[in-house]
């Protein structure tokens, strides 16, 4: 009941797609588009939203409403106790839901259930403490071939305008051998096809298909605005190491079902995966494109880039651009974090203006949807 985590998601920019889905543009002479430009954010974020769906969002479904569509089984939680029960927690693209506790007459329902199959649900929103889940009337197990991933799995949507402005940044460095180092992996189809998949984490920031690309975008805006305000920093460095400081998150993660992730992600984490499949790539290139000395400055901004020991980063940031990239990649996946949490009204239930509950992914914080017009129109 899998698909292959690189099976096409993403749509490519149009200008190349005589070159296929995953083509690489063909960058032009040095001294395209400087990196120094930045991204609007904005613009990105709308163009690359998602397509609206017939069927409203799971976060929107009203207590009574009910529910008759596909979804994915994300876990299958078994409680024990004077009530043994189970919860099964169902998503789609749009989010996710407990079900409404199975009791030992429900238990039936759970034979041949597996974390990652998709099941036709129908049944109706119903809450408990505050909290929303799904009744659920009917399960069916849908076969593989009939699954509507694209409706399961959560996105960022059309990638075409992210990946022009990475594209744009780092044909338009004015440093040769960067360059050179960067075209090694977004010059290879397989490799962009899979970074345009990947998502930045399983369950926090950017934990959507393409989030790693979304969030590497973000990054390198982030770094290269404050490399403009630190006029001793490599801005060519800087972008080297926002594109490449999360590679190792290919290996670390699935994405053909639930996201999870792999016996190598756990057992060496995609900061030290990211460095090793960096050192294999450049190592084993034709003309390897840097000076040794080279190739340790860049390892060592990817090795350092989550700061501090006990947020996994091996060593701590040692030069003035690790220092503004790991402060770069930290701002991206905080503040995603904290407007996921905004948006999500299974926070805020009845009109609350502080979630009900705080969040792992923000330390422990809860959130607050404190606004003002400020006299604005």
């Amino acid at each position: 009941m899998t698909r292959d985590p690189r099976g096409a998601e993403g749509r490519s920019d149009p200008r190349f797609a005589s070159l296929g889905a995953d083509a690489p543009p063909p960058c032009g002479p040095l001294g395209g588009t400087p990196p120094t430009a930045l991204i609007d954010t904005a613009t990105l974020l709308t163009a690359g939203t998602a397509p609206a769906r017939a069927r409203p969002p799971l976060g929107d479904r009203q207590i009574g409403d009910p529910v008759d569509q596909p979804m994915l089984i994300l876990e299958i939680e078994r409680r024990a106790g004077d009530h043994p029960h189970a919860i099964l927690w169902l998503g789609d693209a749009s989010g996710r839901l407990p079900s409404a506790p199975l009791w030992s007459a429900d238990q039936g329902r759970l034979v041949g259930l597996r974390r990652g199959d998709v099941v036709a649900v129908r049944g109706r929103i119903t809450s408990w403490r505050d909290r929303r889940q799904l009744a659920i009337d009917s399960l069916q197990v849908l076969p593989g071939e009939r699954a509507p991933w694209e409706d399961l799995l959560p996105s960022i949507g059309d990638r075409a305008p992210w990946w022009s402005r990475l594209d744009a940044w780092r044909c338009g460095l004015g440093s040769p051998r960067l360059r050179a180092a960067l075209a090694i992996f977004f010059d290879d189809r397989d490799f962009r096809h899979r970074f345009g998949e990947c998502p930045a984490s399983t369950s926090g920031h950017h934990a959507k298909l393409g989030g790693l690309l979304q969030h590497s975008c973000e990054v390198a805006h982030l770094a290269l605005t404050l490399a403009r305000a630190t006029p001793a920093a490599d801005p060519d460095l800087l972008l080297a190491g926002a594109l490449l400081h999360d590679i190792g998150k290919l290996d670390s993660y699935r994405w053909d079902g639930p996201f999870e992730t792999t016996v190598t992600g756990h057992v060496l984490g995609h900061v030290v995966l990211g460095c090793l499949r960096f050192d294999r790539a450049v190592g084993t290139a034709p003309n390897p494109p840097l000076t040794p000395s080279e190739l340790i400055l860049l390892q060592h901004l990817i090795l350092s880039h989550h700061g501090r020991a006990e947020f996994g980063a091996p060593v701590r940031p040692m030069t003035l651009e690790a220092e503004i990239l790991h402060c770069a990649d930290d701002a991206s996946a905080r503040t995603d974090a904290m407007a996921s949490a905004l948006a999500d009204p299974g926070l805020f239930p009845d009109g609350a203006e502080v979630s009900v509950r705080p969040l792992w992914q923000l330390d422990q914080r809860r959130v607050w949807r404190g606004r003002s017009a400020w006299g604005r129109s």
